[in-house]
């Protein structure tokens, strides 16, 4: 090869190497380029955000959210401190490892409170991450609801049940008394599944009569008091409610299983239930007299109880549109709010005609749920402040701000009636918690108790809250629970 051909040569090989090195259609891909080296993690984001205010009372869930995966050394101490703030048990790791999660008790209102990680208490391979301090405020303390709260019951006339509405008197925008639902029968055993998993139980047991047209029978005798006496003698407050059921029609008298206390297939009249003569008002009061029979037996038992029959009369009667679906859903309601509180006034004074004098009577307002956006007030449906001790309302799912609206709304309406949470549980659709205890306190919604229905099935408590939710509310200390009742006996 001579000299030209060789120069050219070599030229066209260098040329094509640099094309080769450069990359083109089915070459290689090129070597990518080293990692770069770990820096020490630092803190990216918290919830609270630091320095944040108005934080509800009880147990705050703080998570301190790192640029980097790390590791924890539980040797280091977390430090807590302002007011009676405290750690509950140990930090954890999620998301990766990226955030580091810890709850903090904070029963003080209007507190600063400071989280403070030190030094190494998470590192990574490039070291240990500086000490990092958080600080957020408590939200202040809500107003007190009125202080012309009626002194004197209705009708309750034995000493227990004066000694149990002064109680309630004396926590009323203090605390929160803590309650539940018996899974229907004479029973407490979602009670004792709360306690089981809180270790504590709630302070009051709602028992229902709604099997009433059975008692006697070998699964449910209401004459036989022993669960009650048993739930009252270990220092538990006890409520009592009625699901009122009446026969379908007047063949069904006789046949139990074809009776319910619903509107729904219910030829039931309500207001012949107060006319003498009508099979309607026999069955009406020979049910009055076997529910009456049965409290007389706890009142010689010295038992004194919270009592809420006829709850939620209006049902969806106050529906603001008018369609045809806006009823009562119970046979109580079905007639209209004249005849509800003629029938109310019938059980009171019967009772009292009985000797019935150690109950603390409930009336449940009903405002399906709390949405005032379609349905308004039923004010037209109370009864009166001589023959109510304590107003309720059944919230189901609601928010921690709606909890508030609603509290205010009905303290406003009835001022000198005691505001209650009838029944509270998770949505029924979506299955979500309603405001944990901790939050609708915080914020201002004084209720003097809550009751926690039953039936659920995604905790393990057989209510309709999840073990979380339980948690919070006995480990809160706004809320009463058994074992922090005084003798009420």
């Amino acid at each position: 090869m001579n000299k030209m051909l060789k120069t050219r040569f070599l030229s066209l090989l260098a040329f094509g190497m640099v094309l080769f090195s450069c990359g083109g259609d089915g070459g290689d891909d090129p070597v990518p380029a080293p990692s770069p080296t770990a820096s020490v993690p630092s803190v990216a984001t918290t919830i609270p955000a630091n320095g944040a205010t108005d934080v509800p009372t009880g147990t705050v869930n703080v998570s301190i959210n790192f640029d980097a995966k790390v590791s924890k050394d539980n040797s280091k101490t977390i430090n807590v401190s302002g007011g009676n703030a405290k750690l509950k048990g140990t930090s954890s790791l999620t998301n990766g490892n990226q955030t580091l999660n810890l709850a903090v008790e904070c029963p003080d209102y209007e507190t600063l409170v400071s989280v403070t990680i030190p030094e190494g208490h998470v590192f990574n391979t490039a070291g240990k991450a500086a000490a990092y301090t958080l600080t957020f405020t408590t939200a202040k303390a809500p107003e007190k609801p009125s202080a012309n709260i009626t002194k004197t019951l209705v009708n309750g006339e034995t000493a227990q049940v004066k000694k149990l509405y002064s109680y309630f008197l004396e926590q009323y925008g203090e605390k929160i008394i803590s309650s539940v639902m018996a899974n229907v029968n004479w029973n407490n055993d979602c009670a004792e599944k709360v306690n089981k998993l809180t270790g504590r139980y709630p302070a009051m047991n709602c028992y229902d009569f709604i099997h009433m047209r059975y008692s006697p029978a070998n699964w449910i005798d209401y004459s036989k008091i022993d669960p009650v006496k048993q739930w009252y003698d270990a220092g538990g407050i006890v409520q009592l409610m009625w699901h009122f059921g009446v026969p379908n029609d007047e063949a069904s008298i006789n046949n139990s299983s074809n009776w319910n206390s619903s509107r729904e297939g219910n030829s039931f009249v309500a207001s012949n239930a107060l006319k003498e003569g009508t099979w309607e008002n026999k069955v009406f009061y020979d049910q009055m007299e076997k529910v009456a029979d049965v409290i007389l037996q706890l009142q010689d038992a010295g038992i004194a109880a919270t009592w809420r029959p006829y709850h939620e009369a209006a049902g969806n009667a106050t529906l603001k549109s008018g369609a045809s679906w806006g009823k009562a859903w119970f046979w109580w309601g079905a007639d209209g709010p004249d005849v509800f509180k003629q029938l109310w006034i019938a059980m009171f004074d019967y009772f009292k005609q009985r000797g019935i004098k150690n109950l603390i009577w409930i009336w449940t307002s009903q405002n399906y749920n709390g949405d005032k956006s379609q349905f308004a007030q039923d004010t037209d449906w109370y009864p009166g402040n001589q023959y109510v001790d304590i107003v309720a309302r059944d919230l189901y799912g609601k928010d921690a701000d709606a909890n508030v609206t609603e509290f205010n709304e009905l303290q406003q309406t009835y001022p000198n009636k005691m505001i209650a949470l009838g029944e509270c549980g998770h949505n029924t659709t979506s299955l979500i918690d309603g405001a944990k205890i901790s939050e609708l306190w915080s914020k201002g919604a004084l209720w003097s108790h809550f009751l926690m229905w039953y039936k659920g099935d995604f905790g393990s408590t057989g209510t309709m809250a999840s073990d979380d939710w339980w948690n919070d509310a006995m480990g809160t200390p706004c809320v009463i629970t058994r074992e922090q009742l005084p003798n009420l006996k």
